[in-house]
């Protein structure tokens, strides 16, 4: 693997800038991940040593030893006894674990969250109308009648989550999917409660229903338009749920 160039390390001291001494690990991490997105280093790049990188940093060894422990469990970066700390992936690569990284260590503010799924879901919606399969079709036809069948909440919620897994794959963009994927994971402890009765699962059902049948006509308006609905009583209902009200 490519040793990261000794020349560079005024480079490296530029990009990063200093933090203050008590500055949390997370901290650390993130101006970490600044440099490893930036599309500056290539994967497979052996990084400074720790003792360089806490003195372009202004932070202790330990506090940089604790993030580059925390990036190599998210698979950010390889750490390898004796030999160094190597970037493991592209930004683009790097894009899923990056974005985990900054929800969980920061404010998670569950509206937020709220809209930024509607936005994703809406274009999904979007794709899926042009780049759906027959199979695809298929699958989410079947989801649908799997949610109308369900004899419980509990499978008509699996249903639900795979109807919009099916229509993510569908759109044919696995950046998209990936975000997706982080952003319904911090919201699955609400999403899993979100239908609680009858009438809530026959709204959401018509709802999955509309955007089925503008999917196979291949109307993005449509289907963009029929995920709004969806999102925003889904948004509701996710939002009361975490608010803790009935």
């Amino acid at each position: 693997m490519p040793a990261y160039p000794g020349d560079r390390a005024a480079d490296i001291a530029a990009s990063l800038g200093a933090l203050p001494s008590s500055s949390p690990v997370s901290e650390v991490a993130r101006q970490l991940l600044d440099l490893f997105t930036s599309g500056s280093i290539e994967p497979g790049t052996r990084l400074p040593a720790e003792r360089q990188l806490a003195t372009t940093l202004g932070v202790g060894r330990s506090a940089v030893r604790e993030a580059l422990a925390a990036l190599e469990l998210l698979g950010i970066v390889d750490v390898r006894p004796g030999s160094g700390t190597y970037l493991r992936g592209t930004a683009s690569e790097l894009l899923p674990q990056t974005l985990r990284w900054g929800l969980l260590i920061g404010r998670r503010k569950t509206d937020e969250l709220l809209e930024l799924r509607s936005g994703l879901e809406i274009y999904v919606a979007r794709l899926a109308a042009s780049n759906a399969t027959e199979d695809d079709l298929a699958a989410l036809a079947g989801h649908v009648a799997r949610m109308r069948e369900s004899e419980d909440l509990a499978a008509f919620a699996e249903a639900d989550r795979d109807f919009h897994n099916g229509l993510a794959r569908a759109a044919g963009n696995e950046v998209l999917i990936d975000l997706l994927d982080v952003v319904r994971s911090l919201l699955q402890v609400y999403a899993d409660r979100a239908v609680s009765g009858d009438e809530e699962a026959r709204t959401a059902l018509d709802e999955h229903d509309a955007i089925l049948r503008a999917v196979t006509s291949r109307d993005h308006d449509a289907a963009a338009s029929a995920m709004a609905v969806h999102m925003a009583t889904a948004s509701i209902r996710l939002a009361a749920e975490q608010a803790g009200r009935p």
